[in-house]
C-alpha cells in the first residue's frame, strides 16, 4: 500500500473512532481497534505526519488526535463509497412515508424521519412548483345552512373552506359545481382569478354563493413565492453540546433565520449530495457546524433537504440517509402530479 493511502486510511481510523467515542484517539487504540496491517511505530509516525499537514491535532498535552476541519474535509471528499441503508432501515423509511397523503404531511413525516436517522437537526424545505393546476372542485352540503368548498391541485394540497348560504338546494349545489369544474379543472392556478370573474356576475337566486365559492378557490389556490421550511430534532443539538466551543446558542439563531438556511441551499447542485464544513458555511453562527444537504424534485418541482449538527458526525450515514430520502422524495412528487 502506498504511504499516501495508509495515511488516509489512519485518517479515516481516527475520524470513525473520534465520531464513535467523542474521545480524542491514540495510536495505541489505533492498533487495538484497526487492522491496518503496520506497526505502531509507524502509525505514530503517520500521525505525526497527518498533525504536520493539518489534518489532526492534539487538544492537549498527553492526549490523542482529533480530526481539523481540514481533516473532516479531507475524510469526506475520500469516501470511497456510502454505505447503503440496511434494509430494515429502508423499508422502515418507506413504510413510514407510504403513509403520506399529501405534499404537506410528507413534508412533515421527512423531516421527522430524517432527524431520527440522523440524530441531528433535519430540515425540509416544501417543494415550489413551477406550474400547479386544478385537479377538482368539490362542494359538500354540510347542514345547517354550511358549504364546504374543497380545492385539489396537483401539487398534492387538499385546501378547504367552510361557506354559510341560505335558501340552497342540492341541486343548487350540483349546479355550480359543475360551474366550477368545468372552469377549474385543468387551469394553471394563475388564471384562475380572470377566469372566475365573469361567473361572479350572474345575477341569480345563488349568487352570493357563486361568489364565496369562487372567493375561496382563487384565496386557496393562491402561492404567495414565499419559500417555506420544517425544522426538526433541535433537541440534538443540545445532546451534542461539548462538541461546541461557544454554546448551541448562534446555532439556534442561525436556524431560525430562514434566509441564512435557503442562502445554504442556494449553492446546492440539483444532482448530489454535498457537505459543507465549519466556516465554509457562510452564517457565523454556523462555524461549528457541517452541513449535509440534497435536492428532490423533477423538472415541475424542486427543493432541498439537510441536516445539520456539529463537525463530529457520521457523514457517511448522514449522507446516504440525505440521498434515499431525498430519492424517496423525488418519485412521491413524480407520483402526485
Amino acid at each position: 500500500m502506498a504511504t499516501a493511502d495508509r495515511r488516509l486510511n489512519v485518517l479515516r481510523a481516527i475520524v470513525s473512532d473520534y465520531v464513535a467515542t467523542r474521545e480524542p484517539v491514540g495510536s495505541k487504540m489505533l492498533v487495538e481497534r484497526y487492522d491496518l496491517g503496520v506497526s505502531p511505530a509507524t502509525i505514530r509516525n503517520d500521525m505525526a505526519i497527518l498533525e504536520e499537514e493539518g489534518l489532526i491535532y492534539q487538544p492537549h498535552t498527553s492526549a490523542g488526535r482529533i480530526p481539523t476541519v481540514k481533516g473532516y474535509r479531507l475524510f469526506v471528499d475520500r469516501l470511497a463509497q456510502l454505505k447503503p441503508m440496511s434494509l430494515p432501515e429502508r423499508r422502515a423509511m418507506e413504510s413510514f412515508l407510504a403513509e403520506a397523503v399529501d405534499i404537506d404531511d410528507v413534508v412533515e413525516r421527512t423531516v421527522r424521519l430524517l432527524a431520527q436517522l440522523t440524530r441531528q437537526v433535519a430540515i425540509v424545505q416544501y417543494p415550489r412548483f413551477e406550474r400547479t393546476h386544478v385537479v377538482r372542485v368539490e362542494l359538500v352540503d354540510l347542514g345547517e345552512r354550511r358549504i364546504l368548498v374543497v380545492i385539489i391541485t396537483d401539487d398534492g394540497q387538499v385546501n378547504q373552506r367552510v361557506l354559510t348560504a341560505s335558501g340552497i338546494t342540492a341541486e343548487h349545489i350540483n349546479q355550480l359545481r359543475d360551474q366550477l369544474n368545468s372552469i377549474c379543472v385543468g387551469t394553471e392556478i394563475t388564471a384562475l382569478p380572470d377566469l372566475l370573474q365573469p361567473l361572479t356576475l350572474i345575477g341569480d337566486d345563488i349568487r352570493q354563493l357563486r361568489i364565496g365559492a369562487c372567493q375561496a378557490i382563487i384565496d386557496l389556490t393562491r402561492r404567495d413565492g414565499e419559500d417555506r421550511i420544517l425544522i426538526a430534532g433541535t433537541a440534538n443539538l443540545a445532546r451534542s453540546g461539548i462538541d461546541f466551543r461557544r454554546t448551541i446558542v448562534p446555532v439556534l439563531d442561525a436556524l431560525e433565520e430562514q434566509v441564512a438556511l435557503l442562502r445554504l441551499f442556494s449553492a446546492v447542485p440539483t444532482d448530489d449530495v454535498t457537505v459543507s464544513i465549519g466556516e465554509e458555511n457562510l452564517h457565523d453562527g454556523l462555524s461549528e457546524t457541517s452541513v449535509v444537504a440534497g435536492a428532490y424534485g423533477d423538472e415541475n418541482a424542486s427543493a432541498h433537504l439537510a441536516v445539520v449538527g456539529p463537525m463530529r458526525m457520521d457523514y457517511a450515514s448522514a449522507m446516504t440517509a440525505v440521498r434515499a430520502i431525498g430519492t424517496y422524495l423525488s418519485h412521491f412528487l413524480q407520483q402526485h402530479n
